[in-house]
């Protein structure tokens, strides 16, 4: 009986661990070409409709009455339309697509865990801005532009003493 270890046969297969198992899926070049060059087109057809998107919030912003609704709605599809290019291109272009499950675990959930922490923040920051607001009179924030501002007072006009 030979206690010689050969690693082909361990490599090959795991039926215990059918995901750690190496299976190499090798295409060709011009297979991978061909992919390449499709999600490259799929990636700028997104980024044109973005751009249009973009342009269109421009737009409605110069208007009398911007609506914010529509705005919401433009700005949620643009969040949308770049959650998708930011899937194919780790998909395609840094091949996480390709990898095991438990791989891609390892990346996506620490994403989700930045993406809790920036709205954490971002809801910290607009607390604290609400309360300052609030409680300091002589601090106003805002992110309107001070002509969309409504005046509060009016000068006076001055009096036959030249006083106001």
């Amino acid at each position: 009986m030979s206690t010689h270890f050969d690693p082909t046969k361990h490599i090959s297969s795991s039926a215990a661990y059918p995901e750690v198992s190496f299976h190499h899926h090798d295409i060709d070049d011009a297979a991978f070409k061909k992919k390449v060059r499709k999600t490259t087109i799929l990636l700028s057809v997104i980024t044109i409709i973005e751009l249009a998107i973009g342009l269109a919030i421009y737009t409605i912003h110069k208007g009398e009455n911007p609506s914010a609704l529509l705005v919401l709605m433009f700005k949620g599809a643009v969040c949308i339309l770049t959650l998708a290019k930011a899937y194919y291109i780790v998909s395609v272009f840094m091949h996480l697509g390709d990898e095991i499950r438990n791989m891609i675990m390892t990346i996506v959930v620490p994403l989700m865990l930045f993406i809790w922490f920036i709205i954490a923040f971002i809801a910290d920051g607009n607390s604290y801005k609400n309360l300052r607001n609030k409680y300091d009179k002589h601090f106003q924030e805002s992110t309107m532009p001070a002509d969309h501002h409504k005046k509060a007072e009016e000068p006076k006009p001055a009096d036959a003493g030249g006083k106001q």
